[in-house]
């Protein structure tokens, strides 16, 4: 099976498995404030908020963030409707998901 490359850069471990699909679409979802990623591998009918909470469990796994905190960008735009499947929100093979804060933080 060949994965897009992006999928692994500065990713480490297994792929979070969302959904149960026999064609999974392979993507990396990053976190702003980490500076992290993760690889996903998930079915194209799964919701946004679906990969959103199964990457922030893994980034987070004692719970330390609100996911309502954080909104999910591809290309640069906020995904307004989180409950929208993958594919619905132009989600393909080798896309990149941004977590980032939902308020601008003051610099410290």
């Amino acid at each position: 099976m060949s994965v897009p490359f992006v999928t692994s850069l500065r990713t480490a471990g297994d792929p979070i498995k969302v959904g149960d699909s026999d064609n999974p679409l392979h993507i990396r979802v990053q976190v702003a404030d980490l500076w992290d990623s993760v690889r996903v591998d998930a079915g194209g009918d799964q919701p946004v908020t679906a990969v959103k909470r199964a990457a922030l469990a893994e980034f987070y796994p004692d719970g330390g963030v609100d996911p309502d905190e954080l909104v999910v960008r591809l290309h640069g735009f906020e995904i307004l409707d989180e409950a929208k499947s993958l594919l619905d929100c132009s989600v393909r093979d080798g896309s990149i998901l941004l977590l980032v804060s939902r308020r601008r933080r003051p610099v410290r």
